[in-house]
């Protein structure tokens, strides 16, 4: 079998929205040329194995993985261990996520994100920096020693044109209006959240080109009657992405069903917002000089706030199936067809359709990852 040009059949697999059984594709130089519903002739088909083949999952929001933090190990290998933590469970394009922390670190972690890039590092498609301009209010769990405004210095770290898809999440009460059309301007897709901000300076970010909301109901003002705060002004956005963290702790399953009738499949991200015990049996790690501590699927912190998760993708997508009730194709948009859309890069990743690249997964009747596949070439 060549790793380069190959077929693959498979008992049932996600083409574009709809399912197609069998499924034979056709692997050329690591994108999908051909699919078809009967085999090829004369040519020697290779078995997928018994499963579901979707495509690879997309994480827009991992902070870590394998026991390593972005922010502790701002580095090609930090970020190496992070992706293959997720990896195992069908990740196959993520953004590797700094949260809030100094200058210094950020540029770390940039030069880090674009040496990765540039060698063509499995996985890795672009960088998230989730902070630090976001609301004291609505900080969470990040540190208020870093919480600070815009500056040159920042902006000089957003405007590489070598990170792959820039994602930045801020607090629009923070970064006006004229500063996020220059980050716009420069490529980055600007997230809202960690805010407290009214629906009126919401509205005027979305109108300045922020594009999206970092974990939908959390760390954002909430919809009431009378102020729909960012939450009420995200749901009722037609053009903008909203990730959701679907761990049965950061999201009432009420509230999900909710956010994804408003916005549509094409507008919700399954994210995970993982820390470093995803992949692991770690049951606490240190975060900002305190002890973050896992008990079961929850991370919490000395304050009682939620610190990110130990979720991973596969877990979503069961999640959206099993709790949700929804059906799996749904799922799998969220994880893969959505933020790809997002990220604009939707005529590469995120289905199975000719001509994208070959990531793929092999699901068993248990929605659990048995096999896949980046640019046609397996995992494991």
């Amino acid at each position: 079998m060549s790793a380069s040009n190959y077929w693959l059949v498979a008992e049932k697999a996600l083409i574009g929205r709809d399912w197609l059984s069998p499924a034979y594709l056709h692997i050329v130089e690591g994108r999908i040329q051909t699919i078809s519903h009967q085999p090829p002739t004369q040519e020697q088909v290779h078995q997928a194995g018994e499963g579901l083949l979707v495509p690879g999952f997309i994480d827009v929001q991992v902070n870590g993985g394998g026991g390593v933090l972005l922010n502790d190990s701002p580095s090609r290998e930090g970020i190496r261990q992070i992706f293959s933590a997720h990896a195992q469970f069908g990740t196959t394009a993520m953004l590797p996520t700094l949260i809030t922390d100094s200058v210094e670190v950020m540029r770390q972690t940039a030069e880090a994100i674009a040496e990765a890039i540039a060698d063509n590092e499995p996985g890795i498609v672009g960088v998230h920096f989730e902070g630090p301009h976001m609301s004291l209010a609505k900080r969470g769990v990040h540190s208020p020693a870093y919480l600070r405004e815009l500056s040159e210095q920042e902006m000089a770290v957003f405007a590489r044109q070598d990170l792959g898809a820039k994602v930045i999440t801020l607090a629009p009460e923070v970064v006006s209006p004229e500063q996020i059309r220059q980050l716009v301007s420069m490529g980055v897709r600007v997230c809202l959240g960690h805010s407290n901000a009214t629906a009126s300076q919401v509205q005027s970010a979305l109108e300045a080109g922020a594009c999206g909301f970092t974990h939908l109901y959390n760390g954002m003002s909430a919809l009431t009657s009378r102020e729909p705060g960012m939450v009420g002004t995200a749901l009722a956005d037609a053009d903008s992405w909203c990730g959701l963290i679907l761990d049965g702790h950061h999201v009432h399953p009420l509230s999900a069903k909710l956010a994804i009738r408003a916005k549509g499949i094409e507008k919700i991200m399954l994210v995970t917002d993982a820390m470093p015990p995803v992949g692991t049996n770690q049951t606490d790690f240190a975060f900002y000089g305190e002890r973050v501590v896992r008990e079961g699927s929850k991370l919490t912190a000395p304050s009682g706030s939620l610190a990110g998760s130990v979720l991973d993708m596969a877990g979503a997508v069961r999640y959206v199936v099993q709790t949700l009730h929804l059906p799996l194709n749904q799922a799998v948009y969220m994880a893969s067809a959505s933020p790809a859309a997002f990220l604009g890069m939707s005529t590469q990743l995120g289905s199975l359709e000719a001509g994208k690249r070959a990531d793929m997964l092999l699901l068993n009747a248990d929605l659990k990852v048995q096999r896949s596949w980046i640019a046609g070439h397996p995992l494991n």
